[in-house]
């Protein structure tokens, strides 16, 4: 699908922001969203949610000219700052999911330098925390006496509250563990076959076709992957029109994928492409996300990395640059 062309238009201010989309998914396009405190300098921001009041949470690495080590930053709706918290998660905040138990919403984090996946409360107290899965056969030393590489990068949670979690970065497994963090299976690993994954970076329990399936952002592969609940391959799904897929949302239907290749797609219950959004087709990502702020093209996307949707279907972008990025893609109509 080729993108729309960028359109512009004017707010109350007089100020013109970029329209993305087309058809009945068109966004105003407003980059650098959210009052971030002079105190706070974003490193790479690896990801987002919002929870049920409407908070928005950012998870990022922290740049070097930061005053301050968190890395959770928390807005109100309206981007005004509310709190931040995590220094224990500087240099590997990544993945990040919200869950509702009961009355209360948990985060779960995953922190890529110290390898390991943690439940937090929403103001950032540790419920637990769990690390290299030991107990798996798949991580067992090899003959050298060598362990596997342990990186987790995203997470997702099933109906009945075991936690799926994508070793994006180590040695492409998936690892199943329970509401308590304790390990159960392991499935995946890495190869190119049915049932292979190549980079598991982001994962999402997908139940818009009925049964609840794990679907895989099987990045390095460039295609989505299906499993069963208990590890299965089931299929591969939207092989072409994905580059490379970081993450997913799901709202009313809708399928988000952030595309490290400087674009979010939005996809309907087949996972047939809708929407394009921001795309940038000149095959600069590379370098520009190393680039200063001043340097990106207003209404283009440089690398999205995690993305969410709001109750209103508003979604919020983050993006894999040195400097971080939030965007907020405002829905129209």
């Amino acid at each position: 699908m080729t993108a729309a062309p960028a359109v512009f238009a004017s707010d109350k201010a007089g100020e013109k922001r970029p329209v993305t989309g087309q058809g009945a998914h068109r966004y105003e396009v407003i980059h650098d969203w959210g009052e971030l405190p002079k105190t706070i300098s974003y490193g790479n921001t690896h990801g987002v949610c919002v929870d049920a009041q409407g908070h928005v949470y950012i998870h990022h690495t922290v740049h070097s000219t930061s005053q301050s080590d968190d890395t959770m930053v928390v807005f109100d709706r309206k981007g005004k700052f509310v709190r931040s918290w995590g220094s224990e998660f500087k240099g590997g905040a990544h993945g990040l999911t919200i869950h509702k138990e009961g009355k209360e919403e948990f985060l779960y984090l995953c922190d890529t330098k110290r390898a390991l996946v943690a439940k937090y409360t929403l103001k950032g107290e540790k419920v637990w925390e769990t690390g290299y899965p030991e107990q798996s056969p798949a991580y067992k030393p090899g003959a050298d006496g060598k362990k596997q590489k342990f990186s987790p990068t995203n997470l997702t949670i099933a109906p009945n509250g075991d936690i799926y979690v994508g070793d994006g970065y180590g040695s492409s497994y998936i690892n199943v563990y329970n509401s308590k963090g304790e390990w159960k299976l392991t499935f995946g690993g890495k190869g190119k076959e049915a049932g292979q994954l190549d980079c598991p970076h982001g994962i999402a329990i997908d139940s818009r076709g009925g049964a609840p399936r794990v679907l895989v952002a099987d990045r390095s592969n460039r295609r989505f992957q299906y499993f069963s609940l208990d590890g299965k391959h089931e299929s591969f799904g939207a092989q072409g029109d994905v580059k490379l897929p970081c993450h997913f949302d799901q709202y009313k239907g809708l399928l988000l994928v952030p595309d490290l290749e400087a674009r979010v797609t939005l996809m309907d219950q087949s996972n047939k492409v809708l929407a394009q959004l921001c795309d940038d087709e000149s095959n600069t990502w590379g370098k520009l996300r190393k680039e200063a702020r001043d340097k990106f093209v207003p209404g283009k996307f440089v690398c999205p990395h995690s993305a969410c949707f709001d109750k209103d279907g508003n979604i919020f972008v983050v993006e894999w640059v040195e400097v971080g990025r939030v965007t907020k893609l405002r829905r129209l109509g």
